[in-house]
């Protein structure tokens, strides 16, 4: 089978070494980029996809050395990802890039723009990226940032680059900066966020909320910050840094202590609702430090977005007062 998906046979294919602890659905779709999630589920549930010869949900981690069952996939439409992409679309997703070699592929990702489809989504990244080619040509996804978050993400130009950066991510080797304007100030100014999540029915709609570690569906979380700036007692401006990948993760460690992220309207508090008057979302990712592929280390900055720049400037920060490696050579304090 080609990375298209044109054979019609089982195949029986490794999870390799720079794969480990991948999600499974992540796995299909970095290897046959035309498949969708609903597809990948399908598969699933139906038991046609199997790890080391059991079934397997989309969302569980695969780990190097197991064997994957891939079933006779759909095919991918001729042509559809380029042929779709109008000129303005291409020339728009090549004037995003921040970096590029023969294996990585660098975005400033705006605010805004969707990483990967939904069901009321038709323009995203992993749409996008047909710009850059098809096939094994095409870049690969290996990370991820809410909608509304803007700044650095990384992408692989081939299967193995994807892997081994995939593989930096999970292994956390990638040291990734995050800048936030908060609610008030964070006291100790520097430390670390230990509380464990989970996913929650609030009202009508999901959060991801704080839970007891030996919670059912919780998931260990971990988040170090320090503090840039202050406007006064009104709001604080921190790096945040991601020591595991938790789906809103962020955004919910900052509203457990009591300092949510401006902006956001749905981890919010009176408080910070009330300060976030007009302003988007206030979270930028601003630096990620991560070993290359072949040899060295990337070390890649995305400018500030419009959005934070408004943050920025209602507040009196400069964002060239900050410190491009705040967390290096500081004690972790720990907050729990």
């Amino acid at each position: 089978m080609s990375d298209g998906g044109e054979a019609r046979e089982v195949r029986l294919l490794y999870v390799g070494a720079g794969e480990d602890g991948v999600r499974l659905d992540r796995w299909f779709k970095r290897r046959w980029p035309h498949l969708t999630h609903v597809q990948i589920q399908r598969l699933a549930r139906s038991g046609q996809i199997r790890v080391d010869g059991s079934r397997a949900k989309p969302e569980d981690r695969v780990v190097s050395g197991q064997q994957i069952r891939v079933p006779p996939l759909p095919f991918a439409r001729p042509e559809a990802e380029k042929g779709e992409l109008s000129d303005r679309d291409v020339a728009y997703v090549k004037g995003l890039v921040l970096y590029e070699d023969d294996e990585v592929l660098a975005l400033n990702k705006p605010a805004g723009l969707a990483v990967q489809g939904g069901t009321k989504t038709s323009k995203h990244v992993d749409r996008l990226l047909s710009a850059f080619g098809s096939g094994l040509d095409r870049p690969r996804l290996v990370h991820r940032l809410d909608r509304d978050t803007s700044g650095v993400l990384i992408l692989g130009k081939t299967p193995d680059a994807a892997a081994r950066l995939s593989g930096a991510f999970a292994k956390r080797k990638a040291e990734k900066t995050y800048w936030a304007i908060v609610s008030g100030n964070v006291k100790p100014p520097q430390g670390v966020i230990a509380l464990s999540l989970i996913k929650k029915g609030v009202n009508d709609r999901e959060l991801v909320v704080p839970a007891e570690p030996h919670e059912i569906g919780a998931e260990a979380a971990e988040t170090e910050y320090v503090t840039l700036g202050r406007a006064a007692h009104r709001a604080a401006w921190m790096a945040l840094r991601p020591h595991t990948g938790r789906t809103h993760q962020l955004r919910a460690h900052m509203l457990a202590i009591g300092h949510p992220i401006l902006g956001d309207p749905k981890y919010a508090n009176a408080e910070s609702a009330e300060l976030s008057g007009g302003l988007k979302l206030l979270l930028h990712a601003r630096r990620i430090s991560l070993p290359h592929p072949s040899a060295g280390r990337l070390i890649l900055e995305a400018p500030v977005s419009p959005e934070f720049k408004a943050g920025m400037e209602r507040f009196g920060f400069d964002a060239g007062e900050a410190d491009p490696e705040p967390f290096e050579g500081r004690g972790q304090g720990r907050r729990r």
